[in-house]
């Protein structure tokens, strides 16, 4: 994972087995820090790998972070979307709390581009997955606020996953001017109003991190770099930056209005979307024998009705929680039942993703061709 840095720890893998062993069987350490470790594990029951950070309570108690692991979990249960890592469930001892969260095992962007500089075609594929995750959070009152490649992992499909909500913020810490004020961000990444320190729009911040996201995807190195950080800043703040002349017009176009140094004339995430060539839908068009993911114009409450209708129509038992419906056969295949997991998503009012995964059985239970519930009418 990439929120949790790689330094010492006391916590042991035979601390948290006992706990866990009953559900999960723990893998290697995938890195560690201050107050928490984060461990490759197994579900047991369905085989799905997944991280498990855990949080050591005397280290969070005595820095006085509980209501930060607090808000964490909040802001992560608020932002279930395709490109973010997703917090399936905290669990929580006398001595540690556990953070069950999505395994993300194509690693960091960052050293995706530390390579050398993406094709146009690839850069935009990520910023279009980055924007749309982007959106969903400022929706939802939540604003990121530490936006760079070593946040954003990539999955085994080549997907874009926003991770590491530790310097977060949600609408109901903004002060009375309507602003934040909290010092904070990664300084290449950091948007000219923050350094300014008079207080700024969260929302505008995160879209500025995004334009340098983008600028580095293309070009392979940053707008703004020097070696004394100074004058880096002082490059941030004036707006001085230049586009290599492989960049397109477009592009360069979009990038003068992202790295707009007034955030009141600094482009809007609609108006990004707006851009031609930004089609969200193709994103999530795919599939495979054990997921499928497509998109719908429909409601999430027709989608839902929808699923409950095909679980009558082939007797699977069908239980809804939120935005997720779980269908259940009856019948024991050699692989045991089959269940089948739905998730609805709805990234815009018009533009609804819904993720299907098989979780175990055998797929011929259920009756429908290989093409899946993606070949509905919804």
């Amino acid at each position: 994972m990439a929120e949790i840095k790689a330094t010492s720890s006391t916590t042991t893998k035979k601390e948290i087995q006992g706990l866990l062993l009953g559900r999960f069987e723990i893998g290697k350490l995938l890195g560690h820090g201050t107050f928490a470790k984060v461990y490759l594990a197994k579900n047991i029951k369905s085989g799905e790998s997944v991280a498990i950070k855990v949080i050591d309570k005397e280290k969070i108690l005595k820095g006085g972070l509980i209501a930060h692991i607090k808000r964490e979990i909040s802001i992560l249960r608020r932002v279930r979307h395709p490109n973010i890592v997703q917090l399936f469930e905290v669990m929580a001892t006398k001595a540690k709390i556990y953070f069950v969260m999505e395994y993300v095992r194509g690693g960091e962007l960052f050293n995706k581009v530390a390579k050398g500089r993406l094709k146009e075609e690839l850069a935009r594929n990520y910023f279009q997955q980055l924007i749309s995750a982007v959106s969903f959070c400022h929706a939802r009152g939540v604003f990121h606020r530490d936006l760079k490649p070593e946040n954003l992992l990539l999955d085994e499909n080549g997907n874009l996953k926003v991770s590491d909500f530790g310097l977060s913020a949600v609408s109901d810490q903004i002060r009375q001017d309507g602003l934040f004020h909290t010092f904070c961000g990664t300084p290449a990444y950091v948007a000219p109003e923050v350094l300014a320190r008079k207080g700024y729009d969260a929302a505008k911040v995160d879209i500025w991190s995004c334009g340098v996201i983008l600028f580095v995807l293309m070009a392979g190195y940053l707008p703004f770099h020097d070696q004394n950080i100074m004058a880096m800043y002082k490059k941030i703040y004036k707006g001085e930056f230049r586009c290599p002349r492989w960049f397109s017009p477009e592009l360069s176009r979009l990038l003068s209005r992202v790295l707009d140094t007034n955030p009141e004339t600094r482009v809007t995430i609609p108006h990004i979307m707006e851009n031609r060539g930004f089609d969200l839908s193709g994103l999530f068009e795919e599939g495979s024998e054990e997921e499928s993911r497509f998109v719908s114009s429909a409601s999430v409450s027709k989608i839902i009705s929808k699923l409950e209708e095909i679980g009558k129509v082939v007797s699977f038992s069908v239980r809804k929680k939120d935005c997720r419906v779980s269908l259940e056969g009856t019948r024991e295949g050699v692989r045991g039942p089959l269940t089948i997991a739905a998730e609805i998503f709805e990234l815009t009012p018009s533009l609804v993703v819904v993720e299907v995964k098989k979780k175990s059985g055998d797929r011929a239970e259920l009756g429908l061709s290989s093409q899946g519930p993606s070949s509905l009418d919804f």
